[in-house]
């Protein structure tokens, strides 16, 4: 039986390097490509690295020239939404351009399988909750424009060429593989589980609730967390449907349960056992709500089922990564 090689893009970065453990672990070749803008090479666990950017078209050409790719994985997104805001153009640049000089040069070379890390934020504010697939696509903001815009070039692709994709949005990355050895690790940090889990550690002296009055039960934000090891999983499935030949579609990533800020806090004090003291500030623009995933799709075509269901588990994973 063929050995098949993966060309992980972004495998330096958090989900990355999970994804690459778990492909290493699964039994395929992994090539990592990675700029370091924001990825870290010593959370790689293995397999061959190769620095270097998606806009620079001779490296990729000579990537899939020496290397018999079955597949890639795209993880090498920018996603700080209110960087997008500031500067839309580095979210273009490397978030489109970049995928497009990645699917450009795939097509060249015959390499077919595509599976990308879309995300929740190509929906925008929600209609209804939980947000199927079939929702409107309406980003508020770059980040999700640039996630939405990648997903029609993908879909135009799978009708002009031998090429076929799947999509996966995510809601909410979080947790650790149980090993403790990666976790995420962001600088400059914007997500709430690490933000809490840095003020247990003393790293921060506090963490911010934005917004208390949202009409959700006790005032603040409800969203769906989604273990990393469980997206890893997710995109393992992805692969073996499309090496199957299954066409090209888009699923939604996620628990299909909300909790809210509040909620969070208390459960990551009741893992800490720590005091975690809390700041109530103002809503932040263009915060919806309530984000929760309905993820029956996955689950129906792809055999997928979340093994974190609990967010208490995914908080002690995310903990033993932060000690």
């Amino acid at each position: 039986m063929k050995k098949h090689s993966i060309l992980v893009v972004g495998g330096a970065g958090y989900i990355g390097s999970h994804m690459v453990k778990d492909l290493l672990h699964a039994g395929y070749d992994v090539i990592t490509l990675d700029n370091l803008s924001t990825g870290h090479r010593e959370l790689l666990p293995g397999g061959q690295f190769i620095e270097g950017s998606l806009n620079d078209t001779a490296l990729l050409d000579s990537i899939f020239s020496e290397h018999r790719i079955s597949a890639v994985m795209h993880f090498a997104a920018y996603s700080l939404v209110g960087e997008s805001v500031e500067n839309p153009l580095k979210y273009y640049q490397n978030n489109v351009a970049g995928t497009i000089n990645l699917t450009d040069s795939m097509i060249r070379h015959k390499v077919k399988r595509f599976i990308f890390s879309s995300s929740a934020a190509v929906y925008g504010e929600p209609e209804e909750v939980p947000i199927t697939e079939n929702h409107p696509l309406n980003p508020t903001n770059p980040y999700g424009a640039t996630k939405r815009l990648v997903e029609q070039v993908l879909k135009d692709c799978d009708s002009a060429y031998d090429f076929r994709y799947i999509s996966l949005r995510y809601f909410n990355a979080a947790g650790a593989d149980e090993s403790g050895k990666i976790g995420e690790r962001h600088e400059p940090e914007s997500h709430l589980i690490p933000l809490v889990l840095k003020t247990a550690t003393g790293e921060r002296d506090n963490i911010s609730i934005f917004g208390t009055n949202y009409p959700t039960p006790d005032g603040t934000c409800i969203r769906d967390y989604i273990h990393v090891s469980d997206l890893t999983r997710a995109h393992l499935l992805a692969f073996d449907a499309l090496l199957e030949g299954s066409p090209s579609d888009v699923y939604n990533l996620g628990n299909s349960k909300g909790y809210s800020v509040r909620e969070v806090i208390e459960l990551a004090r009741k893992v800490t056992g720590r005091e975690i003291p809390v700041i109530e500030s103002g809503k932040r623009p263009g915060d919806p709500a309530i984000l929760v995933a309905r993820s029956d799709k996955i689950r129906k075509a792809l055999g997928w089922a979340p093994r974190y269901e609990d967010l208490e588990t995914i908080i002690r994973t995310a903990w033993n990564w932060h000690r």
